[in-house]
């Protein structure tokens, strides 16, 4: 009998210790996946309620085992970064256990309270919200469409921009986005003659402006950094370039912008590109590598990171090569999706003294074999903005104690190409 209750007592602990929605699975569903499924945001269907997620238990635990869900693409051990949403072992096998035990929800004194989200912005209600002033209408098929956007700020006084966050108005279209400071009037006379504040725009704006943001599949904004602002003069005006691929049906798109300010800045913050134009990658070859490097100029602090390539990119590593030969790994990717690009910020800015040099390696992958290919048999892939070509670059965002060491630093970068 003793024996006998033992078992039982063995049995009745081990159901107990279950996984259940209520007390294991809404914690990790809340932090790691409420921002995107949610009404409103880009996932297709809603984790916020038991109903919801425990019809969709077994999809749940099947891309999660696979890392699929949460998109997080970059290796762990390669860049310690913030705002990681990546799952541990620990919690892809609770919710394997939960899933394969039939999604109990338990204990409804157990749930956790659900996120609370500030509607439509990811950062919240921004200080100033700018529109493309009309519907910009886009084909359902032909080339690529490059679009500058010119919006006036009418600022009284000059003002301080901590956070920009863009929202995509029809995401189906619009390819990415890149947001430049245009003090010299210049984008205003070129959009001056047309009906939609606008101009076509390839590559370039075609004016004297700064790069303050961007966007692209995926990426999320990122947060104010106490002590950093991109100061915006009383005549500036952003000029929001806005990459649209047709997607075979014609759509319209009136995307936005949220600002958000703060503090005159107090500390320093460089933008710096690191990237190639020599790509030829023949169709079939599915092993086709680039590599380029910048060394710096004088010493910094590496904030964050963002690499960019289209679709057949499959393979990413960013490393820094320090004077005395160590190196220092800032990135990798091993499995590139265009359609979740991130922004990556770093835990603590990484320090990389003079001489320093960054060293960028991609791998593509044009063969038939490779399902992100968008030409089925493949074809030759060239560098371009069309989406159907391909790039090779990363964003460096590098940061300095005064405002006045990032001009320097800048300078001394421009001198050294």
């Amino acid at each position: 009998m003793r024996s006998v209750a033992v078992l039982l007592a063995a049995a009745a602990g081990a159901f107990a210790a279950a996984p259940t929605y209520n007390k294991d699975i809404a914690p990790i569903l809340y932090q790691n996946c409420a921002g995107c499924h949610r009404p409103g945001e880009v996932a297709p269907f809603s984790l916020l309620t038991y109903q919801d997620t425990a019809k969709r238990a077994a999809l749940i635990a099947t891309v999660t085992k696979a890392r699929v869900m949460p998109p997080w693409k970059a290796e762990p051990g390669y860049g310690d970064f913030r705002d990681v949403r990546r799952l541990s072992d620990e919690q892809i096998a609770l919710i394997q256990q939960w899933a394969g035990n039939g999604a109990p929800e338990g204990d409804a004194a157990a749930k956790p309270v659900p996120p609370k989200f500030v509607e439509g912005w990811q950062l919240g209600q921004p200080d100033k919200v700018v529109t493309i002033p009309t519907k910009f209408s886009v084909p359902a098929d032909g080339p690529d469409i490059y679009r500058c956007f010119v919006i006036p700020l009418n600022f009284d006084a000059a003002m301080y921009m901590t956070a920009l966050e863009f929202r995509a108005d029809n995401r189906r279209t619009v390819h990415h986005a890149l947001v430049f400071a245009d003090m010299s009037g210049q984008a205003r006379k070129l959009a001056s003659a047309s009906s939609d504040g606008g101009y076509t725009c390839f590559g370039s704006p075609g004016v004297p402006a700064g790069l303050v943001g961007g966007w692209a599949p995926g990426i999320t904004p990122r947060k104010p950094v106490a002590g950093y602002a991109a100061t915006l003069a009383k005549n500036t005006d952003l000029v929001l370039q806005i990459h649209y691929h047709p997607s075979g049906t014609a759509a319209q798109d009136q995307s936005s912008l949220g600002l958000f300010f703060g503090e005159a800045p107090t500390k320093g913050r460089s933008v710096v590109l690191i990237g190639t134009n020599d790509i030829d990658i023949s169709p079939g070859d599915a092993h086709y590598t680039i590599k380029t490097s910048r060394t710096l100029p004088e010493d910094a602090e590496l904030l964050g990171i963002t690499p960019h390539a289209h679709y057949i990119c499959k393979d990413m590593k960013v490393n820094a090569t320090l004077p005395d030969g160590s190196v220092v790994p800032l990135i990798w990717i091993k499995d590139w999706d265009f359609n979740w690009q991130g922004a990556y910020t770093y835990t603590s800015p990484v320090k990389l003294p003079k001489g320093t040099r960054i060293d960028l390696e991609y791998t593509y992958d044009n063969s038939g074999k490779n399902p992100r290919n968008p030409a089925h048999p493949p074809v030759r892939v060239t560098y371009g903005e069309q989406t159907t070509n391909e790039m090779g670059l990363a964003f460096l965002t590098f940061v300095f104690p005064t405002p006045a060491e990032a001009t320097a630093f800048q300078r001394a970068l421009a001198v050294a190409r």
